[in-house]
């Protein structure tokens, strides 16, 4: 029994890198438990004492050196039991205060089942979950497969711990360019914001700290290469990467690249922008589906609303048209030709109320309408108002 406790002590100690100390005041725990089973009346006064470099195990009753053939005989198998729960306990500790701190992070593992819907992935000395909801939906998974993932959330359960992780997270794409690019862990150039839709396409906004240094060249690499692994680990999902500015402008016109725009104007209170475009640039602009303005729109933190240059001009001559005074209701009335019609809206009568309630000298005040002429009006205007 000796040698068999203290080769469990050094196999957890190296394998699973638990505290001796943690292991030997479970070890004692258990011998306890295992003594106040067995020897009897005594219980209150019990303790056990295990030696770490021989395996002894000595039992006392206060001071007093306890020797029990009927201990000896049960021991090994109750503190088994014990000390199993024990380090199991204290090996979840160790694996929940080793991810806890990982959250944020990016993990490796390889898939080791599917689990209603999740994947059970192996990272080591522990098991991660990415649930359905943080599964992208075009990737496909299989048994064995290597794969990165965001650690998400870590929580203590009853079961152990339990390690969330995710390939939606926009910052696990973040994570992706920290490892590819130097510059961006050292500082040197940093993501300000991130605008994802999974496995379809995301905008990356970076600024860089030093002139010297291109924020965009840098994360895209030599020949592309950088953002390249990082497409690559995404499995083909489109990745744009703008250049951030603290002028709202400047930013919402990098942010909607590769189209070019005309014109921005911000309407600040109400959080949206009008974008106008050339005709050629407006399907670019809006992408497919709307995808690169909705990005855009989330990159910027602004609504973004996409017209063209003939669409704006088609309105704006409806606008104007519309606020044009009604001319039928005047040209309509008996005896009122086009010029006198135009002479009366001129002169501000352009409705047939204002017509009716004129006086007889207001109206002969009008070029080219005599007193019959305006008695004729103002009668037909009050019949038909």
């Amino acid at each position: 029994m000796k040698g068999e406790l203290l080769g469990i002590l050094d196999h957890m100690e190296r394998e699973k890198g638990i505290e001796r100390e943690v292991l030997i005041q479970a070890l004692e725990s258990a011998l306890l438990s295992a003594a106040k089973k067995t020897i009897k009346g005594k219980e209150g006064e019990l303790s056990v004492k295990f030696d770490a470099e021989t395996g002894d195990i000595k039992v006392f009753s206060g001071d007093t050196l306890i020797k029990s053939e009927e201990f000896g005989r049960i021991a090994a198998q109750t503190a088994k039991q014990v000390i199993i729960q024990k380090i199991r306990e204290a090996e979840r500790n160790v694996i929940f205060e080793e991810f806890k701190d990982k959250v944020g992070e990016i993990v490796s593992g390889t898939i080791y089942r599917f689990e209603k819907g999740g994947l059970i992935i192996n990272i080591g000395k522990a098991e991660g979950i990415i649930l359905r909801k943080f599964q992208v939906p075009k990737e496909n998974y299989g048994q064995g497969q290597r794969i990165r993932a965001y650690v998400e959330e870590v929580e203590q359960s009853s079961r152990g711990p339990r390690i969330i992780l995710s390939r939606t997270n926009p910052e696990f794409v973040k994570k992706l360019f920290e490892l590819e690019v130097p510059e961006i862990y050292e500082h040197i150039v940093e993501i300000k914001k991130i605008a994802r839709e999974p496995g379809e396409r995301t905008k990356v906004a970076v600024l860089s700290h030093d002139d010297r240094v291109d924020s965009q060249g840098a994360c895209v690499g030599v020949r592309g290469s950088r953002v390249k692994n990082v497409v690559g680990e995404l499995e083909g999902e489109k990745v744009d990467i703008v250049k951030y500015s603290t002028d709202l402008k400047e930013f919402i016109k990098n942010a909607l690249s590769p189209a070019e725009i005309m014109e921005i104007q911000v309407n600040e209170k109400d959080g949206g922008a009008l974008v106008l475009v050339n005709d050629d640039q407006l399907s670019l602009a809006i992408g497919k589906h709307g995808q690169n303005v909705r990005l855009a729109s989330k990159l910027v933190g602004f609504n973004l609303n996409i017209k063209s240059a003939s669409e704006v001009s088609k309105a704006s001559k409806t606008e104007k048209k519309s606020k044009k005074p009604e001319k039928s209701g005047v040209s309509q009335l008996e005896g009122v030709g086009k010029k006198t019609a135009e002479a009366l809206l001129e002169a501000g009568y352009d409705t047939l109320d204002k017509i009716a309630e004129v006086s007889l000298s207001d109206l002969v005040k009008v070029p080219g309408i005599g007193v019959k002429t305006a008695e004729k009006i103002i009668t037909k205007a009050k019949e038909v108002s």
